[in-house]
């Protein structure tokens, strides 16, 4: 399977108007918004938990990157409210539920050789960020040299710009935005190749978003299987 693999064009996609697509685990199913393989894939997905939904066990081989969008993700090591970022580097295992259903945006096999990192921050923790024009708070999720993730709060009506040295990945979560003729609300994801930046609109209630600076593929990503 193929979703948006052509990573030197910028691509966004609507993923709150996207069909859910039954994974292999009863009650979870999934939004794609890029992949490149099968069942075990270099993906970027929504995913929503039904009540008292559960995923098997399982090794993360390629990592596994977390941001929980709505109600509360759990495993045996804890609970993920919406809002929650943590990080699962290559060799951790777990089995993913959720009680009361949730959803959740993820990255798999997106990491890179060396990246160990295994964190967890909990709604509303992280670093405080410089502001960018338009901008009224931010704060750093994660930012190891190689890549920076942060989560913004954008003022209404203003027009924000983000440079793009590396590469743009990011994700709508309240508010809206118009970026060129698009019209973003929650659930829009978007990508951006090195050298082009984002210009966008807020909306009147303003937005929240997710944002990563990095290379749209690491160099040394991980191999998948054969």
């Amino acid at each position: 399977m193929r979703i948006n693999e052509d990573l030197t064009r910028p691509v966004i996609v609507h993923a709150a108007k996207l069909d859910w697509v039954p994974s292999p685990s009863s009650g979870v199913d999934r939004r794609m918004l890029y992949r490149i393989g099968g069942e075990v894939a270099r993906a970027t997905s929504i995913v929503r938990y039904a009540p008292g939904s559960a995923f098997p066990r399982h090794v993360h081989s390629g990592g596994e990157e977390i941001l929980v969008l709505e109600g509360t993700f759990q495993d045996e090591h804890g609970d993920y409210p919406a809002g929650c970022y943590f990080r699962n580097p290559p060799g951790t295992s777990h089995v993913p539920a959720s009680k009361d259903g949730c959803t959740i945006f993820v990255r798999l096999w997106q990491y890179r050789e060396g990246d160990e990192t295994q964190i967890v921050r909990q709604p509303g923790v992280g670093a405080a960020a410089p502001l960018r024009e338009g901008a009224e708070a931010a704060r750093v999720l994660f930012d190891d040299g190689k890549e920076r993730v942060l989560i913004e709060d954008w003022r209404p009506g203003s027009t924000v710009i983000v440079e793009n040295q590396r590469g743009l990945e990011f994700l709508v979560l309240t508010g809206s935005l118009t970026v060129g003729s698009e019209q973003l609300g929650p659930q829009s994801w978007g990508r951006m190749p090195a050298g082009e930046p984002l210009e966008a609109g807020v909306g009147s209630e303003g937005t929240q978003i997710w944002i990563k600076d990095a290379p749209l593929q690491h160099p040394d990503v991980l191999q998948m299987p054969a």
